[in-house]
């Protein structure tokens, strides 16, 4: 701990421009990107992959067409073939093929497909049916009575075989091979059928779903269109809360954000309104008293009483200049968004304001001390809104501590807290009246010093921007028979500032 008291310059108010804030960097152009539809963004989410699935149906639907198609035609064709095993028989150790008319008139082409046929004996010999129909490529281990198809080609005609296997007993043989096939037009026609039956109301149908699809979506961002017209009906002053029951529950979280907007908009306005209309008042009568010593400067004929208008003239000026400071400082603290935090160490802030206000404390014949830590506290604050506050609470202690008292700036670390006091052996503030001074212009009655009032009104305001607590307590003092007044300010260290902050 440590007392110290020197001689320095005399204190010098803060003026606007120390307490301007400017944000790091310069902003260059930027270009608003384009506008873009709520309604034509859900459009093309739904809508794209709804066309991209479309070529993807009929591919699908081709396919199974086409799956569909060969069922009942292999069916007949496995039946053309079940025709052709009866005509073959085992005769004196060898196949031999006795085609009957009804057989014949069964493997007879029609007006639309070609019908082949081919039976091979049990040697591989030609037994009779068409020499060009081609055999079947999967031809393996021979399974009689198993009927299997296969796609191929026939003097460039595609054509479908049904082929299978009839074993006739004959020793150290295999078993005869039968080939039934036909032309695949009929096939091709009736899946060409199935795929125009579904493709082509899909043409008409596919159309309407997208306009049912606008028209309900349309009707779906009508609430949203609802609250716009609402919004923009609205008075430019009317500042209330938007109805949430009123906005579909998708956007309540949307009407919540503006509602928390409007609130904080409606506080900085009332502030604004508030500082304007304190202004107005407070200035009225500096101006009003500075008008009056202009005019008796005027009238007044002897060079000395000239003087004195004069000295009265820079007086005043100097008090409505403090008033403008404490006024533009108040309005800055107030707004939330402002100014910056950073990690700071209040011992040296308060040092260094201290020792600022020591020439005016010794010509006031005030014992003017500091006992500061003999390490940095570090707190989350804002270096000149934390040097106003301490200037403020210092300014506010030698106005009323009379002459030969004693005013003490302490900073410490208590309870995991950096804490900053000023103590003075002045009247001290009573007890019902230390809520009220902390209000703009409030000033506790009997009190003969000037003052605007202001004071402890922007000490509260930084505090609560520091989240810290500001309390007023007595402070008996052993130089002096009054109670005395100890102001402490209590900020949370800057290791526990972050944490609240990331929380």
């Amino acid at each position: 701990m440590r007392r110290t008291s020197r001689a320095e310059p005399a204190p010098e108010p803060l003026n606007q421009e120390a307490l301007e804030i400017t944000q790091a960097g310069a902003k260059g152009p930027s270009f608003a990107p384009p506008q873009r539809s709520l309604l034509g963004e859900i459009l093309d989410w739904m809508l794209a992959p709804l066309f991209l699935l479309w070529p993807m149906s009929v591919a699908i639907t081709y396919v199974v067409a086409q799956n569909i198609a060969n069922v009942p035609y292999d069916r007949a064709l496995a039946n053309n073939l079940h025709v052709l095993t009866r005509q073959v028989h085992a005769q004196d150790g060898r196949a031999v093929l006795k085609m009957t008319d009804a057989a014949r008139d069964v493997l007879r082409a029609d007006e639309t497909d070609s019908v082949f046929w081919l039976a091979l004996g049990s040697r591989g010999e030609y037994l009779g049916g068409d020499r060009a129909l081609p055999l079947p490529a999967t031809v393996g281990q021979p399974r009689p009575g198993e009927v299997q198809y296969e796609d191929d080609t026939l003097r460039g005609f595609g054509i479908r075989l049904a082929f299978t296997w009839v074993d006739l007993h004959i020793p150290d043989t295999q078993p005869a091979l039968l080939i039934v096939a036909e032309t695949v037009e009929k096939r091709t026609q009736l899946a060409n059928d199935i795929i125009k039956g579904v493709i082509i109301p899909q043409f008409v149908v596919l159309p309407i779903a997208v306009l049912l699809v606008w028209f309900g979506l349309s009707r779906g961002v009508a609430p949203l269109n609802a609250l716009q017209q609402r919004l923009r009906a609205r008075r430019p002053d009317d500042l209330s809360p938007i109805d949430e029951r009123a906005a579909p529950s998708e956007i309540a979280p949307l009407v919540a954000a503006m509602n928390d907007l409007l609130d904080r908009l409606s506080a900085n306005v009332q502030a604004q309104r508030r500082f304007v209309a304190d202004a107005a008042h407070q200035l009225k009568t500096p101006l009003a008293g500075l008008r009056t010593q202009a005019e008796l400067a005027l009238r007044d004929a002897s060079p000395e009483e000239m003087q004195s208008s004069l000295r009265q003239l820079v007086t005043g000026s100097e008090r409505a200049t403090r008033l403008v400071n404490q006024l533009l400082l108040l309005a800055r603290a107030e707004n939330p968004s402002a100014i910056g935090l950073t990690r700071t160490d209040i011992n040296a802030i308060a040092y260094e304001q201290t020792m600022q206000w020591v020439p005016l404390a010794l010509s006031l014949s005030t014992d003017l001390g500091f006992e500061g830590s003999d390490t940095p506290v570090e707190i989350n604050g804002n270096p000149l809104l934390l040097a106003e506050l301490l200037n403020n609470l210092v300014d506010n202690a030698l106005r009323y501590t009379p002459r030969g008292g004693h005013i003490t700036v302490r900073v410490l670390e208590s309870d995991g807290q950096a804490v900053l006091e000023v103590e003075d052996s002045g009247p001290g503030i009573p007890p019902e009246e230390r809520e009220r001074v902390f209000d703009r212009f409030y000033r506790v009655l009997g009190t003969s010093s000037d003052g605007s009032g202001l004071g402890l009104a922007i000490v509260r305001e930084i505090t609560q921007k520091h989240q810290a607590s500001v309390m007023i307590g007595d402070h008996p003092s052993q130089y002096s028979d009054l109670p005395g007044t100890r102001i402490r300010v209590t900020f949370p260290l800057f290791a526990q500032a972050q944490d609240q902050t990331d929380g």
